[in-house]
């Protein structure tokens, strides 16, 4: 499996922590680390300058034939037929799912191997289709990372148990518990206007991991769209980073 091309912010003080932040259906990774820069909280700081120490990773997903559109290329994790519903004809997103999955697993990896073998000074986030990949490969990784951000994201394959979840994909080297699921703080971000993944989907996503047995932080906002909330949906992630992953009181 090919190491996907990243892009990347680096830490400005000295590395402690790595975020790898998947973009959406679609884009780009150069274009969503720009885009990712302007999201602010309310004194128009950035994530980046709010956490010096992280160095801030943007994997490039591979570009895909969407079967509905015979033809044509796009960037994408996965292929999907129907994008406000995952249910249909979801059997198209197993192929593109389990490469990305297996790809953001060496990521991990060698991420976490740049911090010294510390899994818990790495975090997996997403937006959209990229949180849905995230979500997934936290259900496939063969121990916990110290946290996961899913923002407008989505659950494809919901409704099944995580065994089956896994059983679907069929990646080598996971495990049978669920420890990794249960040790791996989650926050999920939706704004309730998102006009391309309803906030059903993001509390889709929040119910599937808690039955899981996930500590889920869920956050609810009224406006935003298919986007984070600026400034509250920044400044509560920021939050969250601070109590969840860097343990500051």
């Amino acid at each position: 499996m090919a190491m996907l091309s990243i892009c990347t912010i680096p830490p400005t003080a000295g590395h402690e922590n790595t975020i790898i932040f998947l973009h959406g259906r679609g884009d780009t990774a150069r274009n969503f680390m720009h885009s990712f820069q302007e999201w602010r909280d309310s004194e128009s700081r950035s994530l980046p300058e709010l956490f010096p120490s992280v160095r801030w990773v943007f994997p490039q997903s591979e570009l895909r034939s969407p079967v509905r559109f015979p033809g044509a290329r796009m960037s994408q994790w996965f292929d999907t037929w129907d994008i406000a519903n995952l249910h249909e004809k979801e059997e198209l997103q197993i192929e593109g799912l389990k490469e990305s999955v297996a790809s953001i697993r060496l990521l991990v990896d060698r991420e976490v191997a740049s911090l010294g073998g510390q899994r818990e000074k790495v975090v997996l986030a997403g937006l959209s289709q990229g949180g849905a990949t995230a979500v997934h490969t936290v259900l496939n990784v063969a121990k916990g990372l110290g946290g996961l951000m899913v923002f407008s994201g989505r659950m494809p394959f919901s409704g099944r148990t995580l065994a089956k979840m896994r059983s679907i994909l069929d990646l080598a080297e996971v495990p049978e518990d669920d420890s990794a699921v249960r040790t791996t703080p989650v926050l999920v971000q939706h704004c309730t206007d998102d006009p391309l993944s309803r906030v059903q989907n993001g509390r889709e996503v929040r119910d599937s991991l808690s039955s899981f047995g996930a500590q889920v932080e869920w956050r609810e906002y009224p406006t935003g769209g298919h986007w984070f909330h600026s400034p509250h949906g920044m400044q509560d992630a920021a939050a969250w980073l601070r109590a969840r992953v860097f343990n500051e009181n």
